[in-house]
């Protein structure tokens, strides 16, 4: 059963960004995650209950929403996303 997707802004700017092959690849990964496919972990510490989705060098971290949809948070390469995330989930947390 194919989930629904809510990309965040920043998802869909930054996908923008890319250049075509990435962009491709960034599409249909997310494309797959509707149907939970593809290279899928949970993150753990600070960030439990928040999964990753590898697409080659980069990270889209997502969530699940309570009414089963995946929300896409955010995406950027595998070194600056989870100090990106950790930063927005924090200043989310203060407001």
């Amino acid at each position: 059963m194919a989930r629904v997707l809510r990309p965040s802004t920043q998802v869909v700017e930054y996908a923008r960004r890319l250049a075509q092959e990435p962009r491709r690849a960034v599409k249909l990964a997310l494309g797959a995650l509707r149907s939970e496919r593809g290279d899928i972990r949970a993150l753990e510490g600070n960030l439990a209950g928040y999964y990753r989705l590898r697409v080659g060098r980069h990270r889209v971290i997502f969530s699940y929403a309570s009414d089963n949809a995946i929300e896409a948070i955010v995406i950027e390469e595998r070194q600056l996303v989870y100090e990106i995330f950790e930063a927005q989930f924090i200043k989310r947390l203060k407001s």
